[in-house]
């Protein structure tokens, strides 16, 4: 191939990509799935290896990888980053919208209400459409130039779509998902945990190698202006009148907005919007603490100026913290799957967030030091991130003298083997490799839905196994008989058979999620699925050198010494053995294929119906669970979200449907049952 011809398919394959892009993360309504958008960053990586000098500083492989920095440069903001006034409470806002009017010597005045995203502060500067900087808030005037670990941050575009330049604000944030998923991570690993997804989201992005942020999946709502150049803004015939521009303009320059954002032409709705939100804050995916109230006309604003310190034109309602009391009745010790021991506090039931809480976890023996937590203590406990509930301070003023200091075990609860704190760890482990909770917490993993996804087999069934002595490892699964089952408490002769199914179909699971059962350190789900797909058979993952494993795109050092040392350990080794020998699949299914050979020239009308839609599912299925409904979805180019909008293309209804069913319906959303569906696809049993 000539350089001329080179150069035209990277610009093909670049633009292709954007604009996928574009519609996965500002529209919400991607229009190729996961495996095939891959395939294209594989060759816009493979070319740009080959010919190196061709690659630029907008390409999407930018997103990826980077050397470590040093240090983060100071940078200074060509428009400051006001900070916002507090307000609290109703008779606040009221004086807010008194103020506002009497200012400007009108009411005539309306507001834009945005939620108030609990995140980091962040500027990014463009220039005539090419992101230049990207910088935190700092102290308003001067941030930190963190450009490389922005654009690891898959929603920030690189290149606009048109070439303005202009400075534009935002907030980088975590979803409550990823914000678990890394906490349980890093305390797994042994690290120090995040305490909500604020500190995780400023943590990462303070990192000083791109790579760690590239692998938290930082997301970002960006909403508002800092410097605009008019000049560029006419050219491209853009224009932004008032703060509700915003966001159409935005998500036609390709930058990510949040939908939830309203204007409102009364301080009586403002506190309406205030109080829905306050009350509907869990519904979610991401944490808020409030909302921002804006005057929309930016002529107004301009009247209102600025304090020293913030706008007049706008004010943060922040929302009180959800906190409950309860007291510490005990702590239990367990030891998870990689060794780490952590305690539990066992709490007086107290409602909070939505859910009744009497558990929290205390992490580590640091905190419990840090924190001064001893039994018998009242607490102030809340959900870090809406989710895992947290004890935050003791209340040492209430103590009576009857509280007892809590003692971590010097020897394993499980075992009885000594413990150890490995040096840079807050982690306290059992590394006996015979140690039965590390076992049964590995099998535990090993059937969970991400893995191998063995229906029937929850964590109470694994422990009644375990505690019967019919497996001591995830491989003996596959040799358990009827017999042997029947006897066990709650095993009648139907639920054997289901289970004995459910094990027996597993067999045929795709390698990826063998590998993600497997738990192999530092090895999730997207990188089995990134491994499964590269090398094709555990065989050919196993016989891979150091330097194989860490040219596989976003595989690290650091995966690839833990996949070394796995299969170094004879323990592990046994059990691949042993679940060769029960036949269980070693090789990756490329579903997409699978599904164009099992239905041949069908295939193409279930694509067209599916591919690029977004798709609902509800209910409860017969034929299909609902895991393998979405991968036979997603496998069809279709998305499929957990909430019916306007946005949303189908709808699938399962037995006892409840209120997506009844959204849908008023939406005049089409409604497929499974049956429908299966027919859709020509599926058969």
């Amino acid at each position: 191939m000539n350089q001329q011809a080179v150069i035209i398919e990277l610009e093909k394959l670049r633009n292709s990509i954007e604009e996928h892009n574009y519609q996965y993360y500002v529209l919400d309504a991607p229009t190729i799935t996961d495996y095939e958008y891959d395939q294209l960053m594989n060759r816009l990586q493979e070319i740009e290896t080959q010919y190196p000098q061709l690659i630029t500083a907008d390409s999407p492989t930018q997103k990826v990888g980077g050397a470590p920095l040093l240090q983060f440069e100071k940078v200074d903001h060509i428009v400051p980053m006001y900070s916002l006034g507090n307000a609290f409470n109703e008779a606040d806002l009221k004086e807010f919208d008194r103020r506002i009017k009497k200012d400007l010597g009108t009411d005539d005045v309306s507001y834009v209400c945005e939620l108030k995203i609990d995140g980091l502060a962040v500027s990014l500067y463009y220039e005539n459409g090419q992101l230049i900087r990207g910088a935190t808030r700092g102290d308003g005037t001067t941030g930190e130039d963190i450009t490389e670990n922005i654009k690891r941050i898959r929603s920030i575009p690189l290149r606009l779509r048109k070439a303005v330049t202009l400075e534009v604000r935002g907030e980088a944030y975590l979803s409550k998902k990823e914000f678990a998923r890394i906490n349980a991570e890093r305390e797994e690993n042994g690290d120090m945990i995040f305490a909500n997804p604020r500190n995780a989201a400023a943590g990462s992005l303070r990192q000083l190698d791109p790579k760690i942020v590239e692998k938290r999946a930082l997301d970002v709502f960006l909403y508002g202006l800092g410097f605009v150049d008019e000049p560029t803004f006419a050219r491209e015939q853009v224009e932004l009148r008032e703060q509700k521009d915003i966001f159409p303009v935005f998500q036609f320059l390709g930058l990510r907005i949040n939908p939830q954002h309203k204007t409102i032409d009364s301080i009586e709705d403002v506190i309406q919007i205030a109080q829905y939100w306050q009350q509907h804050r869990h519904d979610l995916p991401y944490d808020i603490d409030g909302l921002v109230i804006k005057v929309n006309q930016f002529s107004q604003q301009e009247q209102l100026g600025f304090t020293a310190k913030s706008p007049r034109y706008a004010i943060a309602f922040k929302f009180p913290a959800e906190q409950g009391f309860s007291i510490i009745e005990d702590v239990i010790f367990s030891v998870g799957r990689t060794g780490v021991v952590t305690p539990t506090a066992v709490l007086q039931p107290v409602a909070l967030a939505g859910t009744v809480v009497s558990r929290a976890t205390l992490h580590n023996q640091d905190l419990i030091k840090e924190k001064d937590i001893r039994i018998g203590d009242q607490v102030i406990v809340q959900k870090a991130g809406d989710i895992i509930p947290e004890i935050v301070k003791s209340l040492a003023e209430k103590r009576t003298g009857e509280e007892k200091e809590i003692e971590y075990p010097s020897e394993c609860p499980a075992c009885d083997s000594g413990l150890v704190k490995l040096e840079g760890e807050v982690a306290i482990r059992c590394i006996n490799p015979s140690c039965p909770a590390l076992h049964q917490e590995a099998i535990i993993h090993f059937v969970s839905r991400d893995a191998m996804n063995i229906e029937g087999l929850g964590e109470k069934v694994v422990i009644q196994l375990f505690a019967a002595g019919l497996i001591e490892d995830a491989a003996d699964l596959y040799f358990l008989q009827k017999e042997q089952l029947l006897p066990l408490e709650r095993m009648g002769e139907k639920s054997v058979d289901n289970l004995l199914a459910a094990i027996e179909k597993s067999k045929n699971n795709s390698l990826e999620r063998l590998l993600f059962g497997l738990g192999i350190r530092f090895i999730g789900s997207k990188a089995s699925k990134i491994l499964a797909s590269h090398f094709k058979t555990l065989q050919a993952l196993q016989q891979a050198s150091e330097e194989e494993l860490t040219a596989v795109f976003e595989i690290g050092d650091k995966m690839a010494e833990s996949i070394l040392e796995y299969f170094r350990n004879p323990q592990f080794l046994k059990v691949i053995d042993k679940l060769q020998q029960a036949g269980v699949n070693f090789a990756y299914n490329d579903k997409r294929a699978s599904f164009a050979n099992a239905f041949g020239d069908e295939q193409n009308t279930a694509d067209s119906m599916f591919a690029g839609k977004t798709v609902v599912l509800t209910g409860t299925l017969e034929k299909l669970s609902r895991t393998e409904a979405t991968e036979m979805l997603e496998q069809l180019g279709a998305q499929v979200t957990g909430s019916v909008s306007k946005k949303t293309d189908f709808v699938i209804a399962g037995e006892k449907a409840g209120s997506k069913l009844d959204k849908a319906t008023s939406l005049n959303i089409p409604i497929l049952t499974e049956a429908e569906f299966l027919d859709k696809i020509k599926h058969t049993e």
